[in-house]
């Protein structure tokens, strides 16, 4: 196969030596004073309740302007940065300098503890203030949102403090998490030799067309956690114990309550949304219960849920998924196609297997240059083909906004919305390779695909969801155990996949190696995929109605999720979200293709 790519990122910085990122730290660490110092001398005044609406809404203005000047500056170097990190974690200096940043970056979290209790202060004054056109005027959505979450504040030594902690507590863990799964290494025998994989490329295995060679895999990714469990469980534990107690001073419901306001939904939607998942949960291990005849399993494995099935399993050089993607996304848009050529010619991937680098795969905006980046470790596999339209797909979502001229505070996007354009980009591909197949078996094998993603989004998500609930839970009460952790992840398999797979082979150590367990600010990481999954489901339904005339509120609708409940969004294309037929529908689709896919 063609060697997949490394991303370019010379036109944020050339090295870590570069000049242009010496002087872009101490541009922001300047910025940071000059506003700590106009929050004393020109916010704080403002608090008199005799202040004129004309008067705030002018400093309003100049705040909303300088933020968003001082995020791109940032959120350039922090991109620059977690890119060095993420696919080199060998790389110290890049990781002593983002530590550096961090620090640097301290003063700007307690300024924003102090304004955010600012904005809550001015009551009623601030939504007057805000009808005034003008720069905050055009923010009013995410400042108002602003104002209502200074509620749930400390007080403000006490929010400080917290900020400053966090560096030696709950991020220190998940770095500590980052750096232990992404530099391990695993002696394994492939293709007839021994080699020495690492670990995100062993549990890649998961999909390789051989049995064997997925059992022998699972088997020694068992082997490996069991070695670190202990380490990621105190990781684990070191997290959620900060966010329990940061939750509690704060006044939160419960831990799921911040992750529902950053969301951008409320407690019913969800609801609605696992009610549904529930409900379809038959159907699923009904697929399960498929593959494993297909196999010759009497019961599904778990080391081949994601088993290829049929002509699929063909290995695909790295320009063959790019062909792929292309071809199919024009389809859909050739505005679509034409954002991705540019991010394959641009070198905005890097999707190259090594040492150092970590699991998964990720999106990420670059404001500063309007321009995205995109990780994955392709493999050649079709999986790794339609990860990387889903990831090519956050990068379209960006692309709109950027097209848009929003700033970095109208593009502070909900993680449920956040995935609409991923798995819309997924669907693109899947349905319109799906057009092409004649041959029966050759169709099951393109269902099982896409049926075996949707299982993830669904079951697995439903799962996992189950999972971190109940780790917050027992959190509260104590440390959890590394056994009694996996414990709970097995109970929380069981729940979901029931009989669909078999009891004695399922997966104690999920809990891991996914990253999302171990950030202090995304809990609960995991829902939104099966909103973002559904929600897509629902649009595409929409766009197979309206045709071509859905495209353009197709991307306006990505280019303002910044700016809006995901309810009201979901509005404007007639779809009630807090409704359970909604999502049921969504899944009714599903169900369509497992029914094919069973008959064939």
């Amino acid at each position: 196969m063609t060697t997949p790519p490394r991303w370019d990122l010379s036109n944020l910085y050339l090295s870590l030596n570069d000049p242009a990122l010496a002087a872009d730290i101490e541009s922001v660490k300047e910025s940071i004073q000059a506003a700590t110092q106009a929050f004393e001398t020109e916010y704080l005044p403002l608090l008199d309740p005799t202040t004129s609406p004309e008067a705030l809404n002018q400093v309003l203005n100049d705040y909303v302007e300088n933020a968003n000047a001082l995020e791109l500056n940032a959120g350039k170097i922090f991109a620059f940065l977690g890119a060095i990190i993420s696919t080199d974690s060998f790389n110290k200096a890049a990781e002593k300098l983002h530590s550096q940043m961090a620090i640097a970056m301290l003063p700007l979290q307690d300024l924003s503890v102090r304004i955010n209790a600012w904005l809550g202060a001015l009551g009623e004054r601030l939504d007057e203030a805000l009808q005034i056109p003008g720069a905050a005027h055009d923010h009013a959505f995410r400042l108002l949102e602003i104002a209502r979450e200074s509620r749930y504040l400390m007080s403000e030594p006490e929010e400080i403090l917290a900020n400053e902690l966090t560096l030696s507590g709950g991020s220190a863990w998940g770095d500590l998490q980052g750096v232990l799964t992404s530099q391990k290494s695993v002696d394994f025998e492939l293709d007839g030799k021994l080699q020495s994989l690492p670990l995100p490329a062993l549990i890649n295995l998961r999909s390789h067309p051989d049995a064997d060679v997925r059992e022998r895999a699972y088997k020694r990714e068992q082997q490996v956690f069991e070695e670190m469990k202990e380490p990621l469980a105190a990781c684990l534990n070191g997290v959620k114990g900060e966010v329990v107690t940061l939750d509690r001073k704060r006044g939160r419901e419960d831990c799921l309550h911040s992750s529902l306001v950053k969301a951008r939904i409320d407690r019913g939607t969800l609801e609605a949304m696992l009610a549904a998942i529930d409900d379809a949960l038959p159907m699923f291990r009904r697929y399960f219960q498929a593959k494993a005849r297909i196999l010759g399993f009497e019961k599904l494995p778990w080391w081949s849920l994601f088993a290829p099935i049929g002509e699929v399993n063909k290995e695909y050089t790295f320009d063959e998924a790019r062909d792929l993607i292309l071809e199919h996304y024009g389809s859909f848009s050739p505005e679509l196609a034409e954002f991705a050529r540019g991010a394959f010619e641009k070198h905005w991937i890097d999707a190259e297997q090594r040492p150092g680098k970590r699991g998964g795969a990720f999106c990420m905006g670059v404001d500063a240059v309007r321009e995205s980046r995109i990780m994955s470790n392709f493999d050649g596999s079709f999986d790794q083909v339609m990860t990387l339209a889903h990831e090519l797909g956050h990068g379209f979502h960006n692309y709109c906004a950027y097209q848009a001229g929003k700033t970095p505070m109208q593009t502070n996007t909900p993680m449920t919305l956040a995935e609409t354009a991923s798995i819309m980009c997924e669907t693109i591909v899947f349905n319109a390779i799906l057009k092409t197949v004649s041959d029966p078996l050759e169709e099951r094998a393109i269902l099982e695909t896409t049926i075996s993603s949707d299982a993830q989004t669904a079951v697995d998500i439903y799962s996992r969801f189950i999972f971190e609930k109940s780790i917050f839970e027992k959190r509260k009460e104590s440390t959890i155990s590394a056994d009694e952790i996996s414990e709970l992840m097995l109970e929380a398999q069981r729940k979901t996949y029931g009989d669909g797979v078999d009891p004695d082979v399922m997966n104690k150590f999920a809990w891991t190696w996914k990253p999302h367990y171990y950030s202090t600010h995304l809990s609960f990481y995991n829902y939104p995929y099966a909103f973002g999954s559904l929600f897509a489901k629902g649009l595409y339904s929409v766009y197979r109605e309206r045709g071509e005339a859905f495209v353009e509120d197709y991307k306006t609708l990505l280019a303002n999720t910044g700016e809006a409940q995901a309810a009201d969004l979901a509005a404007r294309f007639g779809i009630d979200i807090r409704s359970k037929a909604f999502w049921a529908a969504s899944l009714a689709q599903i169900g369509e293709q497992i029914e094919r896919y069973i008959a064939i």
